[in-house]
């Protein structure tokens, strides 16, 4: 059975689809095998991948409101053991439309059991947004991942990720738990960063992640390349730092 993290925040902007998609490399470059559903409408992960959203004919958004199979809707990457589910635009509709459906926040758990013997590992891209799509993919999960970007309201927002997954575990998947909180774009120049850091541990303890994110332009450079860090620059130290968390979450496990 594969092991199923919701890489989640409900803010945008703190390096959450760069940690699913340089996590799911990191763990596929160890030789995990590894599914990267792409839940977010925007599809960055998609084309972070080296995938044409403009050529796909199924999308995750097929799976969960159509009832495609996912087998059907799994695409090859440049990495043979990593994997992943597509999404694109059509999925800004899929919220709306789940509304109305039954068992609609357990759409991906039931699609992921017809894949998750083939996976060792199943890392979830969630939205920036705590709506239908991303309780899915909670209600779906072993745990939840939570990048935390190093700046003044980060600890605001963290609070509410964190009670939210309480009120999925007690409501709709008693197994789910906190994978850790990863530091995302992390400055050590700075003090801000420092005491981000500080405040997060003195709050959460062993929960935050040992591996440090830093801010790195390899980093940002990579996705215009359809490349996972590793094939952009393995040398690079955002490489570095995110094949240090896939250990870690091996590690966990």
């Amino acid at each position: 059975m594969s092991r199923i993290v919701a890489v989640v925040n409900q803010k945008g902007g703190v390096g959450k689809t760069t940690t699913a998609v340089n996590l799911a490399s990191g763990l596929a470059l160890a030789e995990r095998r590894t599914l990267l559903v792409d839940l977010d409408p925007q599809g960055n992960a998609t084309t972070g991948l080296g995938i044409d959203k403009g050529g796909l004919e199924r999308t995750i958004y097929h799976v969960m409101l159509e009832g495609a199979s996912i087998v059907d809707v799994v695409k090859p990457t440049p990495l043979p053991t990593l994997h992943l589910v597509p999404s694109d635009i059509d999925l800004v509709g899929a919220e709306i439309e789940l509304v109305t459906q039954d068992q609609r926040e357990g759409r991906l758990k039931q699609a992921l059991g017809g894949v998750s013997h083939g996976y060792d590992y199943i890392i979830i891209d969630c939205p920036p947004s705590l709506g239908l799509l991303t309780l899915n993919a909670l209600a779906a999960a072993d745990s939840a991942l939570v990048p935390l970007q190093c700046e003044y309201y980060a600890m605001e927002g963290l609070a509410h990720i964190i009670k939210t997954i309480g009120l999925v575990r007690e409501r709709l998947n008693p197994r789910l738990k906190v994978e850790g909180i990863v530091l995302t774009m992390f400055d050590g120049r700075t003090s801000l960063a420092a005491q981000v850091r500080a405040e997060a541990q003195r709050h959460l303890g062993d929960q935050v992640m040992t591996t440090i994110i830093p801010r790195n332009i390899r980093l940002s450079e990579a996705p215009s390349y359809g490349k996972p860090i590793m094939l952009y620059d393995l040398r690079s130290a955002g490489s570095t730092a995110y094949l240090d968390l896939a250990r870690e979450v091996i590690l966990h496990g």
